[in-house]
C-alpha cells in the first residue's frame, strides 16, 4: 500500500480515537456540571489533571504472576525473542518487551505497561495452533499496542468511566432522598436531565467500547506495517476465533447460537478485521523477518498445561 494510503488509515484511526477520548471526556464534565453547575465544572477541570497522574496503574509483573505466568529466557525461546526483539526494533521501542509464557490451553497472547516497561503474554495454546508467520504476526500485534500507549489510553478512558458512574450513582441517590420534597413543592423537574443521570454510566461504557475497538483497528495496521506479512495476521484471527470460539462458547455460553452485537465487544468483529486487513495488505512488500520454530517445537521445552482453563479467585480465567 502507498505511504500516502497508511497515513490516511492512521489519521482515520488516531481521529476517531481522539474523538471519542474527546466525547468521554465532555460527557464526564456534562455529568459534573448537572450536579454542580458551573463551580463543579471547574473544580472537576482542576482535578482531573493529578487524578490522571495518580490513575494506577497495573504493574506489568503483579499480572503475570496474577495469571501464573513465567518469563522467557534466550535458552527457552531463542526465535521467539529474536522475533520480538526485532519487531520491537522496527517499531523504534528503546527496548523490546519482557515475553511471558502462560501456561493454558487457550489462544490468547496480551500486552500490557508502558513503552519502557512493558510486557508481552502468550499461552501454550497460542503457541502450539498457530505457525511462525502467524505467532510473529499476532506478536506484531501487541507490539503495535505498546507503541500507540494503548494501556495509557485506555486507562484515561476507564478513569473517564468510572467517575461519570460515580457521579450518576451520587446524582441518582440525591434525587431518590429530594424527590418526595420536589413532589410535596410541586417543582418542576428536568426529566431529559435525570434520564441522562441514568443512563450516562451506558453510554459512557459504549463509548469505551468503541475507543477500544478502534485501537484494535490501529494495531491490526502497524502489524502489517512492521511485518509487511497480511496474510499471516488474517490466518492467526481466524484460527483464534474459530478454536477459543467454538471452546469458550461450548463450554460457558450454550445460548451461542444469538449473535453479539458489534457495539458491545471490546474487538471488532474477526471478519471486518480480516476484510481490513487483507484490504491494507495488496501492495504490501514484505521484508525479512526472524521466525520462531513452528508452534509445536516452540511450545514442547515448556511444561504443558496441567488443568483444564477456570476461572481464579482473583477474577482471571486463564
Amino acid at each position: 500500500m502507498e505511504e500516502s494510503a497508511w497515513r490516511r488509515h492512521r489519521l482515520a484511526n488516531g481521529l476517531q480515537s481522539l474523538l471519542l477520548l474527546a466525547f468521554l471526556g465532555a460527557f464526564l464534565g456534562l455529568v459534573g456540571w448537572l450536579l454542580w453547575g458551573r463551580e463543579g465544572l471547574v473544580s472537576l477541570a482542576v482535578t482531573l489533571p493529578f487524578l490522571l497522574l495518580l490513575n494506577p496503574a497495573v504493574n506489568p509483573r503483579l499480572l503475570m504472576r496474577l495469571y501464573g505466568a513465567r518469563r522467557l529466557r534466550e535458552a527457552d525461546a531463542p526465535g521467539l525473542l529474536a522475533t520480538v526483539a526485532e519487531l520491537a526494533r522496527r517499531a523504534g521501542l528503546e527496548k523490546p518487551p519482557a515475553l511471558f509464557y502462560i501456561p493454558t490451553p487457550l489462544i490468547n497472547a496480551f500486552s500490557t505497561g508502558r513503552r519502557d516497561d512493558a510486557v508481552v503474554a502468550v499461552s501454550a495454546g497460542l503457541l502450539r495452533t498457530l505457525t511462525p508467520r502467524e505467532l510473529a504476526a499476532v506478536l506484531a500485534h501487541e507490539i503495535s499496542h505498546i507503541r500507540a500507549d494503548d494501556t495509557w489510553v485506555m486507562g484515561i478512558a476507564d478513569l473517564f468511566s468510572r467517575l461519570t458512574s460515580v457521579f450518576s450513582l451520587f446524582g441518582q441517590f440525591l434525587l431518590l432522598i429530594n424527590l418526595p420534597l420536589l413532589l410535596v413543592q410541586q417543582t418542576p423537574i428536568n426529566w431529559a436531565a435525570i434520564a441522562l443521570l441514568i443512563f450516562a454510566p451506558t453510554l459512557s461504557a459504549l463509548a469505551q467500547l468503541g475507543l477500544s475497538r478502534t485501537r484494535e483497528y490501529d494495531a491490526d495496521l502497524n502489524a502489517v506495517q512492521l511485518t509487511g506479512d497480511p496474510q499471516a495476521l488474517a490466518s492467526a484471527l481466524v484460527k483464534v476465533d474459530r478454536y477459543n470460539g467454538n471452546y469458550l462458547e461450548q463450554i460457558l455460553l450454550p445460548g451461542r447460537g444469538v449473535p453479539e452485537p458489534s457495539w458491545l465487544r471490546t474487538h471488532p468483529p474477526t471478519e471486518e478485521r480480516i476484510r481490513r486487513i487483507l484490504a491494507l495488505g495488496k501492495t504490501a512488500s514484505a521484508r525479512p523477518l526472524p521466525l520462531p520454530g513452528s508452534g509445536g517445537d516452540a511450545a514442547d521445552s515448556f511444561l504443558p498445561p496441567s488443568a483444564r482453563p477456570r476461572w481464579h479467585l482473583h477474577g482471571l480465567w486463564y
